[in-house]
């Protein structure tokens, strides 16, 4: 750890990469200027786009069910929110 830079400087450019989790894959996409702070970061979290086939999953579905489904989904609403 001693040998750890203080200072990450990411190089100018974007990059997108991606990792498995435990709800599915976790995205990094990060823009930099060459500067200590990257210009733009943004993160693909899982449940947002877990989320995106629900209504398929719903159609004709009795509203008893549909919570049953949703949670078969395992949806963490903190992160479809942020």
């Amino acid at each position: 750890m001693a040998r750890m830079p203080k200072l990450i400087r990411p190089p100018a450019g974007e990059v997108y990469t991606s990792v498995e989790s435990s709800r599915g894959e976790l995205g990094v996409y990060i823009v930099s200027e060459g500067k200590p702070q990257p210009y733009r970061i943004h993160f693909r979290r899982p449940s947002f786009v877990n989320l995106q086939i629900l209504p398929r999953l719903l159609i004709g579905e009795n509203v008893a069910n549909m919570i049953a489904i949703l949670g078969s989904i395992d949806i963490v609403l903190g992160e479809v929110d942020a």
